[in-house]
Protein backbone atom coordinates (compact mmCIF):
# COMPACT_ATOMS: atom_id res chain seq x y z
CA UNK A 1 0.00 0.00 0.00
CA UNK A 2 1.33 3.62 -1.25
CA UNK A 3 0.81 6.35 1.43
CA UNK A 4 1.32 9.04 -0.84
CA UNK A 5 0.07 12.15 -2.21
CA UNK A 6 0.89 15.25 -4.61
CA UNK A 7 -0.68 18.21 -4.26
CA UNK A 8 -0.89 21.33 -6.39
CA UNK A 9 -2.22 24.49 -5.19
CA UNK A 10 -2.22 27.82 -7.73
CA UNK A 11 -4.13 30.84 -6.58
CA UNK A 12 -3.43 34.55 -7.17
CA UNK A 13 -1.08 34.68 -4.32
CA UNK A 14 0.54 31.44 -4.05
CA UNK A 15 1.42 28.60 -6.25
CA UNK A 16 2.57 25.15 -4.46
CA UNK A 17 4.17 22.09 -5.85
CA UNK A 18 4.11 19.24 -2.74
CA UNK A 19 4.53 15.29 -2.66
CA UNK A 20 4.53 13.70 0.56
CA UNK A 21 4.63 10.14 1.64
CA UNK A 22 3.96 8.97 4.91
CA UNK A 23 6.64 5.69 5.08
CA UNK A 24 9.47 7.67 4.07
CA UNK A 25 12.69 8.24 5.55
CA UNK A 26 12.84 12.18 5.74
CA UNK A 27 14.24 13.36 2.43
CA UNK A 28 13.29 15.85 -0.21
CA UNK A 29 13.68 19.23 -0.70
CA UNK A 30 11.81 22.47 0.93
CA UNK A 31 12.19 25.69 -1.22
CA UNK A 32 9.53 27.80 0.15
CA UNK A 33 11.15 31.58 0.09
CA UNK A 34 10.70 31.71 3.75
CA UNK A 35 13.89 30.42 5.14
CA UNK A 36 12.92 29.30 8.57
CA UNK A 37 9.90 27.58 7.09
CA UNK A 38 12.01 25.99 5.28
CA UNK A 39 14.13 25.00 8.34
CA UNK A 40 10.84 23.76 10.31
CA UNK A 41 9.99 21.70 7.69
CA UNK A 42 13.26 19.91 7.07
CA UNK A 43 12.37 19.15 11.51
CA UNK A 44 8.90 17.84 10.43
CA UNK A 45 10.23 15.27 7.46
CA UNK A 46 13.18 14.48 9.26
CA UNK A 47 11.69 13.89 12.91
CA UNK A 48 8.09 12.79 11.26
CA UNK A 49 9.82 9.96 9.13
CA UNK A 50 7.85 11.42 6.07
CA UNK A 51 9.29 12.13 2.63
CA UNK A 52 8.57 15.95 1.53
CA UNK A 53 8.92 17.67 -1.70
CA UNK A 54 7.83 21.42 -1.14
CA UNK A 55 8.43 24.39 -3.68
CA UNK A 56 6.29 27.19 -3.29
CA UNK A 57 6.42 30.76 -4.97
CA UNK A 58 4.48 33.29 -3.41
CA UNK A 59 3.64 37.02 -2.90
CA UNK A 60 6.49 37.68 -0.34
CA UNK A 61 6.61 41.05 -0.63
CA UNK A 62 3.41 41.19 1.22
CA UNK A 63 4.63 39.53 4.10
CA UNK A 64 5.11 36.08 4.77
CA UNK A 65 1.53 35.01 5.59
CA UNK A 66 0.11 33.31 2.35
CA UNK A 67 3.08 31.39 1.89
CA UNK A 68 2.69 30.15 5.32
CA UNK A 69 -0.62 29.20 5.77
CA UNK A 70 -0.93 27.79 2.08
CA UNK A 71 1.62 25.57 2.95
CA UNK A 72 0.00 24.63 5.70
CA UNK A 73 -3.10 23.81 3.68
CA UNK A 74 -1.50 22.02 1.13
CA UNK A 75 0.36 19.87 3.99
CA UNK A 76 -2.65 19.07 5.37
CA UNK A 77 -4.39 18.11 2.39
CA UNK A 78 -1.22 15.86 1.55
CA UNK A 79 -1.79 14.10 4.71
CA UNK A 80 -5.32 13.54 4.05
CA UNK A 81 -5.19 12.21 0.68
CA UNK A 82 -2.09 10.05 1.72
CA UNK A 83 -4.39 8.49 4.98
CA UNK A 84 -6.83 7.32 2.22
CA UNK A 85 -10.14 5.61 4.68
CA UNK A 86 -7.35 5.47 7.93
CA UNK A 87 -7.73 2.14 7.72
CA UNK A 88 -4.57 0.26 9.72
CA UNK A 89 -3.41 3.30 11.36
CA UNK A 90 -2.60 4.10 14.97
CA UNK A 91 -4.42 6.96 15.25
CA UNK A 92 -3.39 9.06 17.98
CA UNK A 93 0.21 10.31 18.59
CA UNK A 94 2.14 12.17 21.40
CA UNK A 95 4.93 13.67 21.95
CA UNK A 96 6.80 16.01 24.31
CA UNK A 97 10.17 17.60 23.06
CA UNK A 98 12.49 19.68 24.71
CA UNK A 99 14.69 22.24 23.14
CA UNK A 100 17.62 24.04 25.72
CA UNK A 101 15.46 25.72 27.62
CA UNK A 102 11.75 25.58 25.74
CA UNK A 103 9.54 22.81 25.83
CA UNK A 104 6.52 21.85 23.90
CA UNK A 105 3.60 19.10 23.49
CA UNK A 106 2.00 18.01 20.68
CA UNK A 107 -1.03 15.74 21.03
CA UNK A 108 -2.82 14.20 17.56
CA UNK A 109 -5.90 12.47 17.05
CA UNK A 110 -6.22 12.08 13.01
CA UNK A 111 -10.14 12.22 13.75
CA UNK A 112 -11.93 13.61 11.00
CA UNK A 113 -13.23 16.20 13.20
CA UNK A 114 -10.37 19.10 12.73
CA UNK A 115 -9.94 20.91 15.39
CA UNK A 116 -6.58 23.21 17.08
CA UNK A 117 -6.20 23.98 20.46
CA UNK A 118 -3.10 26.79 20.65
CA UNK A 119 -1.63 27.44 23.62
CA UNK A 120 1.52 29.30 23.23
CA UNK A 121 2.62 32.54 24.47
CA UNK A 122 5.49 33.53 21.49
CA UNK A 123 7.14 37.77 21.69
CA UNK A 124 6.21 39.69 18.57
CA UNK A 125 8.40 39.66 16.26
CA UNK A 126 9.94 37.14 13.44
CA UNK A 127 12.42 34.52 12.80
CA UNK A 128 14.23 34.24 9.35
CA UNK A 129 11.10 35.73 8.02
CA UNK A 130 8.78 33.70 9.70
CA UNK A 131 6.53 35.80 12.06
CA UNK A 132 5.68 34.13 15.20
CA UNK A 133 2.04 34.70 15.20
CA UNK A 134 2.23 33.00 11.95
CA UNK A 135 2.68 29.22 13.52
CA UNK A 136 -0.87 29.64 15.13
CA UNK A 137 -2.15 29.89 11.67
CA UNK A 138 0.34 27.53 9.95
CA UNK A 139 -0.69 24.82 12.32
CA UNK A 140 -4.95 25.55 11.70
CA UNK A 141 -3.82 25.13 8.34
CA UNK A 142 -3.10 21.49 8.60
CA UNK A 143 -5.53 20.94 11.17
CA UNK A 144 -8.05 21.92 9.17
CA UNK A 145 -7.04 20.58 5.90
CA UNK A 146 -6.02 16.84 7.02
CA UNK A 147 -9.05 17.08 9.55
CA UNK A 148 -6.90 16.86 12.66
CA UNK A 149 -7.79 16.95 16.22
CA UNK A 150 -4.50 18.81 17.37
CA UNK A 151 -3.05 20.35 20.43
CA UNK A 152 -0.19 21.73 20.98
CA UNK A 153 1.19 23.58 24.21
CA UNK A 154 4.59 25.30 24.74
CA UNK A 155 5.11 24.09 28.97
CA UNK A 156 8.36 26.32 29.15
CA UNK A 157 10.55 28.61 27.03
CA UNK A 158 12.18 32.02 26.45
CA UNK A 159 13.96 31.92 22.99
CA UNK A 160 11.20 32.02 20.17
CA UNK A 161 13.36 29.90 17.98
CA UNK A 162 13.58 27.12 20.42
CA UNK A 163 10.12 27.52 21.53
CA UNK A 164 8.92 27.23 17.71
CA UNK A 165 11.65 24.28 17.14
CA UNK A 166 10.17 22.57 19.74
CA UNK A 167 6.46 22.50 18.27
CA UNK A 168 7.09 21.64 15.49
CA UNK A 169 9.52 18.86 16.49
CA UNK A 170 6.63 17.65 18.97
CA UNK A 171 4.11 17.81 15.86
CA UNK A 172 6.69 15.88 13.83
CA UNK A 173 7.36 13.09 16.54
CA UNK A 174 3.17 13.14 17.24
CA UNK A 175 2.39 12.87 13.25
CA UNK A 176 4.89 9.77 13.54
CA UNK A 177 2.78 7.87 15.73
CA UNK A 178 -0.29 9.02 14.92
CA UNK A 179 0.04 7.80 10.92
CA UNK A 180 2.17 4.52 12.02
CA UNK A 181 0.52 1.25 11.07
CA UNK A 182 -0.74 -0.37 14.00
CA UNK A 183 -0.12 -4.49 13.28
CA UNK A 184 -3.01 -5.22 15.40
CA UNK A 185 -6.02 -3.00 13.77
CA UNK A 186 -7.47 -4.63 10.95
CA UNK A 187 -9.99 -1.95 10.40
CA UNK A 188 -10.52 1.53 11.14
CA UNK A 189 -9.78 2.27 14.57
CA UNK A 190 -13.15 3.88 15.11
CA UNK A 191 -16.64 2.84 16.67
CA UNK A 192 -17.97 4.82 13.56
CA UNK A 193 -16.10 2.66 11.07
CA UNK A 194 -15.09 6.29 9.54
CA UNK A 195 -12.57 8.65 10.41
CA UNK A 196 -13.23 10.57 7.42
CA UNK A 197 -16.28 12.55 7.90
Amino acid sequence: MTRAATITRDTAETQIRLSLSLDGRGTGTRATGVGFLDHMLDLVARHGHVDLDVAVTGDLETGAHHTIEDTGLAIGRALDEALGDRSGITRYGHAVVPMDEARAMCAIDISGRPLLVFDADLPPGGTGGFDHELVDEFFRAVSSAAKLTLHIEVQRGSNAHHVIEAMFKAFARALRQAVSIDPEETGVPSTKGTLTE
